[in-house]
């Protein structure tokens, strides 16, 4: 009956474990929000495949007109900013350590970020890593334009995308202007800090009282097809999304795994921004607030040459359209915690560490070790191996506290088996004198269960520090290449679902081990040849929850799977070493027999049990006896 009650509780654990595992697994996930039967955005989703609609841009006929007639069909589209709507695009680049900018003189944006310091990898055909420049916003499918308000004119706005701005470069600083007829201009004024990722991002409006109402707002409408930057494309793609932060409230994001739409009304928004897994582009206000923020996440399949499609609406506010300004940051680079954090805007809440006490960890615990440790050792692979040396001292304890359980009952062995000789086949009966026994001696037969659930916080938040850690990003560990990705001991012929095209090698040690410790327990616990066998059942879902938790494992990032290869083997460490010279089997027995001398108090859990299994038993003679 021991082995009984011990394989019960390991099944029992497993079992909670997976079934939390697979519950923290969809929590985690953002929620899956209904949407409406339509999505729009300000733009057509059809307009977003041709950046350059037939009506936004001065035709052919147009171009071929008499010079009056062209002057008079400009002045009705675009009013005051008739003369920029014809020009020549130009680039310019702006650049530092980090990065080089390059922008287009058309609509005045940022038409590519390259990052220096950093590839994308794809696979090819054959699965082998292809490694590339780094770009952000470089789609050409890409918007990023605003939407002025101008007077006497057929729609009522003009549309910077419309526009050919003139640009002035003065060292790391350049001036677009757009120019009007009454003298005065839209201006936007870039200038990149020489030390990170970020610029100063500034909106002028120049004289333009007479163009612009006063007391309005323009629309910014920003259309990112973000590119597919990671080998593994589909945990890219579920932790890619639009994140955005209120006035005064905590940040938040739309649905990282469905389409999803966020519509936030009057309410006033510091920031927002698009990200990719490790990578995000953020639009800060400085001297004002978005309102009527839309955000939208669009999921592409693995066919489609995009990851996702962001876009965002929000409007700016035109205070005084003869002098005001608008200020602005904008930040286009890596995901780096502290980095994102000295900006003091919880911009780091992009990074996907988690919410609640998982996230917690994360930031202020799990990240601070590991940014410690890497200050003396260069391998991310060594720092993981230290960091679950730490983690197993702290918590050992509890792994202490579950094998001093474990040998408890394995004290009481010789008792079960005179329970079992006693009652033969009557299960019930032994049930109920097994924890009358158990109530005697004082042992609790879920002591060994407790100190694997108290760690359980810990491994979930691991599960979603190693992915979202930029720290891992293409760092190399023995066999492993990328960290923050699958491991590869070799590739499948064929795809299977929800489970790949390879081996993840870190996977199957840990599979391996799992089994193998499971082994050694159960051996341990055997009584004679025939042990194990008393309950099957429970013998092979033993064995049979490690394989289950392959499939989970074999896509994770390999910086988890290699945390979990070398938990298990300390693990096993520990528990071996603790039992050989760390408990002490004779004192343990003195003093479970000193708990049975002792004087029980009446009442508790244990006499409801027993008058449970009692009225159990009587109901079930009753129904024997009418057979």
């Amino acid at each position: 009956m021991e082995e009984k009650q011990n394989n019960l509780n390991t099944v029992i654990g497993l079992g909670l474990i997976f079934l939390l595992l697979y519950l923290w697994m969809q929590y985690t996930a953002p929620e899956k929000k209904d949407l409406p039967a339509t999505t729009p955005t300000t733009q057509d989703t059809a307009q977003t495949d041709n950046p350059a609609p037939a009506e936004t841009a001065p035709t052919a006929t147009i171009a071929a007109m008499p010079d009056s007639a062209k002057t008079g069909m400009l002045m009705a589209k675009y009013g005051a900013f008739a003369p920029a709507a014809q020009g020549k695009e130009e680039t310019v680049t702006l650049e530092n350590q980090f990065m080089v900018l390059t922008f287009t003189s058309k609509g005045a944006r940022i038409k590519e970020v390259r990052l220096k310091k950093f590839e994308k990898v794809n696979t090819d055909s054959l699965s082998n890593d292809i490694k590339s420049p780094l770009r952000l916003l470089a789609n050409p499918k890409n918007r990023f334009e605003f939407q002025i308000p101008v007077m006497n004119t057929a729609s009522g706005f003009v549309n910077t995308r419309d526009l050919y701005f003139t640009a002035q470069k003065s060292g790391n600083t350049v001036v677009f202007k757009a120019n009007t007829t009454n003298g005065g201009s839209f201006e936007e004024r870039y200038t990149l800090n020489p030390d990170n990722y970020d610029l100063d991002y500034q909106i002028a409006f120049n004289q333009l009282g007479d163009v612009i109402p006063k007391d309005q707002v323009m629309e910014l409408d920003w259309v990112n097809h973000l590119d597919k930057l990671e080998r593994n494309q589909k945990y890219e793609r579920t932790m890619s999304s639009v994140y955005f932060k209120p006035t005064n409230e905590n940040s938040d994001y739309c649905n990282c795994t469905n389409d999803a739409i966020e519509k936030l009304g009057d309410q006033p928004v510091q920031w927002f921004a698009h990200s990719n897994q490790f990578f995000n582009t953020a639009l800060v206000a400085k001297n004002f607030a978005f309102t009527d923020f839309v955000g939208e996440t669009k999921v592409m399949t693995d066919q489609d040459p995009d990851l996702k499609l962001l876009t965002t609406t929000a409007a700016l506010p035109i205070k005084d359209p003869n002098g005001g300004k608008l200020e602005m940051m904008l930040y286009s680079g890596p995901n780096e915690f502290d980095r994102l954090r000295h900006y003091d805007l919880a911009l780091e809440d992009i990074i996907p560490f988690g919410s609640s006490i998982f996230g917690t960890i994360n930031r202020w615990v799990i990240h601070p070790i590991f940014e410690f440790l890497s200050r003396f050792i260069s391998s991310p692979g060594i720092v993981i191996l230290v960091l679950t040396l730490i983690v197993k001292l702290l918590v050992y304890p509890l792994t202490y506290k579950m094998v001093h359980s474990q040998a408890k009952m394995a004290a009481l062995k010789p008792k079960m088996e005179e329970l079992k000789k006693k009652h033969g086949d009557d299960q019930q009966q032994i049930s109920v004198e097994t924890m009358k026994m158990y109530s005697e001696f004082g042992v609790n037969p879920l002591g060994g269960c407790l100190p694997i659930f108290l760690q359980m916080p810990i491994w979930f938040a691991l599960y979603r520090f190693f992915p979202a850690a930029i720290e891992f990003r293409q760092a190399s560990f023995l066999w492993a290449t990328d960290l923050s990705s699958y491991d590869v001991a070799f590739r499948l012929p064929y795809m299977l679902p929800g489970f790949g095209n390879h081996i993840s090698a870190f996977t199957l040690i840990w599979v391996v081990t799992t089994l193998w410790y499971t082994w050694y327990n159960m051996k341990q616990m055997d009584t004679g040849a025939n042990a194990a066998m008393n309950n099957p059942a429970m013998k092979y879902m033993q064995y049979f929850m490690p394989v289950m938790f392959m499939f989970f494992f074999n896509s994770f990032a390999s910086g988890l799977t290699t945390y979990l290869c070398f938990s298990n083997i300390l693990n096993i460490g520990q528990t071996v070493v603790t039992k050989q010279y760390f408990i002490n089997h004779d004192k343990i027995r003195d003093k479970l027999e000193a708990n049975k001398a002792k004087p029980k108090k009446s009442g508790g859990w244990r006499e409801r049990f027993e008058s449970a299994m009692k009225e159990q038993q009587r109901v079930q003679a009753e129904k024997n006896k009418k057979k």
